[in-house]
């Protein structure tokens, strides 16, 4: 459950934007978050025991 507070943070501000109608504030985090998850989900691992 710990893993869904990130998503839940960004869901509730987004919809507090759109709410207020700043709908393109709240569409600019939305892309920011997803590209950001998937820039984590595809970035290499950075190994630190490189073989010799």
């Amino acid at each position: 459950m710990r893993g869904f507070g990130p998503w839940l943070a960004v869901l509730a501000v987004v919809l507090l934007l759109s709410a207020l109608r700043l709908r393109t504030l709240a569409a600019v985090v939305s892309l920011a978050w997803l590209a950001w998850c998937v820039w984590t989900w595809i970035r290499p691992t950075r190994r630190h025991d490189r073989p010799r």
